[in-house]
């Protein structure tokens, strides 16, 4: 004859299970204190890996900052998991982590979201600790990235904290291959076809005279109106994130070519 199952409780007392559970959830805050330190070795391995690869050390932070709250939050779920199974046997815990992880899939998805988006970061790089980027509309410099937010620092100060889920769309001011150095010069019409011949020469010598000048400029009109007076644009690109100190340069040597020529420019 078989013998009936005792209730889990019957057979351990109330304070061995106390203790059982802040021994677990001690571990998981041990393991919560350490996860900076895993993520570091973590990376280290997979760096080994990639036969000494280097990362940038941006994109390091943010991986860093990712898997160390990955580990964090896994303690924890696993301290929570091993706890309630002191009390329920383990085909009603399968069957209550269904039905919670149902339930808080339907109640909770804007946060599961986040955590996904999270885990998509580790695999995809659309921004790293210290890029300035726009979020959301909002421009700032990253300053962390959790598994579950991404904190920015906006210019006037403030801290912006950005539930990952809600990121769709990245402009990464960082990532850019050139910044725009654009200038505008008022000519009179009669000057315009010697200005022109003395500009596009200028473009050409122009990116040896100035090291950060990407490519000689294009010479274009955005209004196509010629009257008295008649302006052109030159479009300039300038190595990424020079493109307001390149301005002031490119003026002056337009300038000073224009006035070699004979050519003044219009009020």
């Amino acid at each position: 004859m078989l013998e009936p199952v005792l209730p889990l409780w019957s057979t351990h007392t109330w304070w061995s299970h106390l203790l059982w559970t802040v021994l677990l959830f001690l571990l998981a805050w041990l393991v919560y204190r350490l996860s900076s330190r895993l993520a570091d070795r973590l990376l280290h391995v997979g760096r080994l890996s990639k036969q000494g690869r280097q990362m940038r050390p941006e994109r390091y932070q943010t991986l860093h900052n990712l898997i160390a709250s990955m580990i964090a939050f896994l303690a924890f779920l696993t301290a929570f998991i091993l706890t309630l199974s002191q009390f329920v046997r383990v085909e009603t815990l399968i069957w209550m982590v269904g039905l919670f992880s149902a339930a808080f899939g339907l109640g909770a998805r804007p946060l599961i979201s986040d955590f996904l988006t999270g885990i998509s970061f580790l695999f995809e790089d659309p921004f790293d600790v210290g890029d300035k980027v726009e979020l959301l509309q909002v421009e700032g410099v990253v300053e962390r990235v959790n598994l579950r937010t991404t904190m920015l620092r906006a210019p006037s100060g403030e801290l912006l904290v950005v539930p990952n889920g809600e990121i769709r769309l990245v402009r990464n001011f960082s990532r850019g291959l050139f910044s725009p150095a654009t200038i505008t010069l008022k000519l009179a019409a009669s000057d315009l076809p010697q200005a022109l011949l003395v500009l596009e020469s200028l473009g050409k010598e122009a990116v040896i005279l100035l090291p950060n000048l990407v490519e000689p400029w294009r010479i274009i009109s955005e209004s196509g109106e010629m009257g008295q007076q008649t302006e052109l644009t030159l479009l300039a690109k300038a190595r990424f994130g020079m493109g307001a100190e390149m301005r002031p340069r490119l003026l002056a040597l337009v300038h000073e070519r224009l006035q070699e020529a004979g050519i003044q420019l219009a009020d």
